[in-house]
């Protein structure tokens, strides 16, 4: 009798995406807010994710009303749905939060340092009305928005957009998702402060070599990643 070897082939579907590489954001990617060095709010703030300060004190979170939990390794808040961290609760958080930090510098660099197939100067830094397709963007100058925009792709789809200085975004003005293109995969890396004007709404991942401003009203869907800090 001849013996039957059957074979089962197993078949990977591999999903086609256009744009960069991901930015890997390590651990830093665990937390909806991270800053060296400190993050304020104001009492109507609502904030879905985990917060995280390092180097600083517990103290750098102001304006919120939090509560330290019984094991002493982060706080809660009842304008935060998640946990507040910092480099002064117990042990295990301030080496976890050293290594979120060095893990969201080095996704700085990373994001700052591409180069190949960037389009330049877009506007020359004043957009408005711009339907951006996945790709790496280069500004050498100040970006403001001065109107609604466009992020158009899949949910497989990459885009980084690179600001040498500030990105300033207009009061009312929206970052509109489109073709299923998601949040998580849009990085801004900015060398200079980041402002969001009032009521304005954003989408992506914010990589800020210094200081992120919210006006009151504003919101963002994604992450706010802070060398310096969050206010």
């Amino acid at each position: 009798m001849h013996g039957i070897l059957a074979l089962t082939l197993a078949l990977t579907a591999l999903v086609a995406a256009d744009g960069p590489t991901p930015v890997d954001l390590g651990t830093a990617g665990n937390y909806a807010i991270v800053a060296k060095a400190g993050v304020s709010t104001v009492p109507q703030s609502s904030i879905t994710g985990d917060l995280a300060i390092s180097p600083v004190a517990q103290t750098y979170y102001t304006g919120f009303s939090y509560t330290e939990d019984s094991t002493g390794t982060f706080a809660t808040s009842t304008q935060v749905a998640g946990r507040l961290y910092s480099a002064t609760d117990a042990s295990p958080t301030p080496s976890v939060l050293t290594t979120a930090i060095s893990d969201m510098e080095t996704a700085f660099v990373d994001a700052a340092g591409r180069s190949e197939n960037a389009t330049l100067n877009i506007g020359a830094g004043t957009v408005a009305g711009v339907t951006f397709g996945p790709g790496l963007y280069t500004w050498g100058t100040t970006v403001q928005v001065t109107g609604d925009c466009f992020v158009k792709g899949s949910a497989n789809d990459t885009f980084i957009f690179q600001i040498a200085s500030e990105l300033v975004v207009a009061s009312g003005v929206q970052l509109i998702l489109k073709g299923g293109a998601v949040a998580g995969n849009i990085v801004w890396v900015v060398s200079g402060a980041v402002t969001f004007g009032s009521t304005s709404k954003w989408n992506g991942i914010i990589l800020g070599k210094t200081a992120i401003h919210q006006v009151t009203g504003s919101s963002i869907n994604g992450r706010l990643l802070a060398r310096e800090s969050h206010r």
